[in-house]
C-alpha cells in the first residue's frame, strides 16, 4: 500500500513537470500551485500513512496482547496441570509410601509372631526332653535301687545261710571236740606232756626275712581278703586279744585253723600251738591251754 502510494506521488510530480516545461513562463504561479497542492497532499498522505501505521501497529499491539495472555492463560493453565501432575504424583507416592510402610509393618508382625511361635516351641521341646530325661533317669534310679535291694536281700539271704552253717559247724565240732576232749585228748595230753616241747619264740622268727608277710601282703593284697569273719556265738563282738590270754576252745576249732602258714609268710608251727583266725587278726593258740602265744593284729583286709 505505501508503494502504491508512492508510485502516485511520483507520477502526479511527473505530471506537473510535464505540464510546467512547455509552459514555464505562464504557469509559474500554478506551478507554485501545484507544488504547494502537491505538498499538502504529500503530508495528507504521509499524515494518513502515520495514522494508517500507528492503527495497524495498534492492532498488531492488540494481537500480540491478545496472544501473550493467550500464552499466559495457557502457561497458567499448564502450570496447574503440571501442580495438579506433581500433585498426583505426590499423592501416589505416599499411598505407596503407606502401603509400603504397611507391608513392612505386617512382615514385622508376621516374623515376631513366628520368632515367638519358634521360641514357644523350643521352650516347649526342651521341656519335654528335659521332663523324657527325667523320666528315663527316675527309671534308672528304680532299677538301681531295685537291683541294690535284690543284692542286698540275696547277701542277707547268704548271710543267713551261712550263719545257719556256721552254727551247725559250730555245733559238730563242738560234739566234736568235745568227744575228742573227752575221750582221746587226755591220754594224747599225757603223752605230749612227757614229750620235751620247744617253748614258742616269738622274736626269733620276725627277724628272719623270710617271713617278712608285710612287705608279701603290700604286694599281694588279694591272697590277704578271705572273706567276712563269723563268730561261734551269736551277737559276740571283737576284742582286740594279748598275749596270755586264754580263748575258748570254739574259737581255734579246725574251721578257723590256717593250715598253709606259708601262703601268708608265716612260720611253720610245732607241738600244739596251731595259728588261727580271729576277725581281722592271726592268732598263735596252744591247743591244750587256749592260751594266746603269739598274735599280729590287723592282718588281713
Amino acid at each position: 500500500m505505501q508503494l502504491a502510494e508512492l508510485l502516485k506521488t511520483c507520477g502526479l510530480a511527473a505530471l506537473a513537470v510535464a505540464m510546467a516545461v512547455p509552459a514555464l513562463p505562464v504557469a509559474a504561479s500554478a506551478a507554485s500551485e501545484s507544488s504547494a497542492e502537491t505538498q499538502r497532499q504529500d503530508r495528507d498522505a504521509r499524515r494518513g500513512e502515520r495514522s494508517g501505521r500507528d492503527t495497524r501497529s495498534e492492532r498488531r499491539g492488540s494481537r500480540e496482547a491478545r496472544s501473550e495472555r493467550r500464552g499466559n492463560r495457557e502457561a497458567r493453565s499448564s502450570s496447574r496441570g503440571n501442580r495438579e501432575t506433581r500433585n498426583d504424583n505426590r499423592a501416589r507416592e505416599n499411598r505407596a509410601r503407606d502401603n509400603r510402610r504397611e507391608r513392612e509393618a505386617n512382615n514385622r508382625g508376621t516374623q515376631m509372631r513366628e520368632r515367638d511361635r519358634n521360641r514357644a516351641n523350643s521352650v516347649r521341646r526342651t521341656a519335654s526332653a528335659r521332663a523324657d530325661r527325667e523320666r528315663v533317669n527316675a527309671r534308672a534310679r528304680a532299677t538301681q535301687r531295685r537291683h541294690a535291694n535284690q543284692r542286698h536281700d540275696r547277701r542277707a539271704e547268704r548271710q543267713r545261710d551261712n550263719r545257719r552253717y556256721d552254727r551247725r559247724d559250730t555245733r559238730r565240732d563242738y560234739r566234736n571236740d568235745h568227744r575228742r576232749n573227752t575221750h582221746q585228748d587226755y591220754r594224747y595230753d599225757r603223752r605230749e606232756a612227757r614229750r620235751d616241747h620247744r617253748r614258742w619264740n616269738r622274736n626269733s622268727w620276725r627277724r628272719n626275712s623270710r617271713y617278712n608277710w608285710s612287705r608279701y601282703r603290700s604286694h599281694n593284697r588279694s591272697v590277704f581278703r578271705i572273706g567276712s569273719y563269723y563268730s561261734p556265738y551269736r551277737g559276740y563282738r571283737y576284742r582286740r586279744l594279748n598275749i596270755g590270754f586264754r580263748m575258748d576252745n570254739l574259737f581255734f576249732g579246725s574251721r578257723y585253723w590256717i593250715n598253709d602258714p606259708w601262703r601268708y609268710r608265716l612260720p611253720d608251727v610245732y607241738g600244739p600251738y596251731r595259728w588261727v583266725r580271729y576277725y581281722d587278726d592271726v592268732i598263735l593258740v596252744d591247743t591244750y591251754s587256749g592260751e594266746v602265744v603269739d598274735v599280729i593284729h590287723d592282718f588281713f583286709y
